[in-house]
């Protein structure tokens, strides 16, 4: 077994032999403290939402974005939005990222289903994400280099390894005795051990990203996956991969668990901005078309906050009316003069946006 192969186990199989002072070090409590409040904080306010699928659907659209940008797969809203419209009609770059909402979305089920995340688990999720079941790495080569090309770091790369690894990564996410330790700092853990073992070809960030949330939602720090770290990561990147890196040369835990620990908690309260202004819009929206319309119903309001765009046959088909009711209802708001909906046109095709949504999505 090589050298580099003992470093990236160390990280799992020893993990429970290091002393515990190394991740309960007095900054690292004070910071555990006021992440774990702001987490609370998101999942009290998440709960007042009356459909809290609605936030999966609008707000992982803006992960995904974002996770997929740290990877140099950029899109705009706008081409992001349509991609729901159009999508026969989309740049690769919009496609992909949809293909991480999916992948979202298989995680959460497989997550609903079983209340585990096994391997077996994240490789379907890859394998949504990446449109292909390659699975784990059987192929040696794979390194990690810099914009310039230098490498910085050799994964393990005989495919027994990488399974044996990953068996022990399972352990940790699921089995709560492997560690005695707060689920936040094992999330950061378990988060730095899976980009080390770089299990996959491809998609190994993304997959590494949506794990995170996954396994605060089976910690029950959350009831359903909202808090999504990539933007943190995004406006942060050179630093979380320094970090990283940190830790695989020189062990150096503290500063990792740290930045993991504010990008919970700095996230969390972005989240509840965001969250309470798309109660505050929903409310608005209902109040409005309640007092003004005959064709108010909650379904119509969860629909319109579902995404940012929306068409005709959408709406036809999730709240179940003819084509010419769902034609009226988004024509007659199109033409309040609230500016409730946008109506715009692409070609032949017409599609309405969500003004309220879409602001509350691009402004961050």
């Amino acid at each position: 077994m090589s050298e580099l192969t003992k470093q990236a186990e160390f990280f799992v199989r020893k993990i429970a032999e290091l002393d515990l002072a190394t991740f309960e070090t007095l900054s690292i409590m004070k910071k555990l403290a006021s992440a774990n409040r702001a987490l609370a904080e998101l999942k009290g306010i998440v709960a007042s939402i009356p459909n809290q699928g609605v936030l999966i659907d609008t707000l992982s659209i803006q992960e995904a974005k974002e996770s997929s940008e740290i990877e140099s797969i950029v899109t705009t809203h706008d081409e992001l939005f349509q991609q729901g419209i159009f999508p026969d009609k989309q740049n690769p770059a919009a496609k992909e990222v949809k293909r991480y909402v999916e992948a979202l979305h298989k995680g959460h089920n497989l997550l609903c289903e079983t209340g585990l995340v096994t391997s077996n688990h994240i490789k379907e999720i890859q394998a949504v994400l990446e449109g292909n079941d390659a699975g784990f790495r059987t192929q040696s080569g794979t390194t990690l280099k810099t914009d310039t090309g230098n490498i910085v770091y050799t994964p393990p790369q005989e495919p027994q390894e990488i399974e044996v690894l990953m068996q022990d990564l399972e352990k940790l996410i699921n089995d709560p005795s492997f560690i005695s330790i707060d689920p936040l700092i094992k999330m950061a853990i378990i988060h730095h051990q899976f980009e080390t073992i770089h299990p996959f070809y491809d998609g190994n960030g993304r997959t590494g990203r949506i794990i995170n949330v996954l396994y605060l939602v089976q910690q029950n720090l959350l009831n359903i996956p909202v808090l999504y770290l990539s933007s943190y990561i995004n406006k942060n990147k050179q630093e979380y991969y320094r970090l990283l890196q940190s830790v695989r040369d020189d062990g150096n835990w503290e500063p990792w668990i740290l930045y993991m620990l504010d990008a919970v908690e700095i996230t969390a309260n972005i989240t509840v901005t965001k969250i309470l202004a798309i109660r505050d819009a929903m409310m608005n929206y209902k109040h409005h078309i309640r007092d003004n319309y005959n064709f108010y119903s909650q379904d119509l309001i969860n629909h319109l906050f579902k995404y940012p765009y929306t068409k005709i046959s959408f709406l036809e088909e999730d709240i179940n009316v003819s084509r010419i009711t769902a034609t009226k209802y988004l024509k007659k708001l199109s033409s309040d003069e609230k500016n409730i909906l946008q109506l715009t046109k692409k070609g032949r095709d017409i599609y309405f946006i969500n003004t309220a949504l879409y602001k509350i999505l691009v402004n961050n």
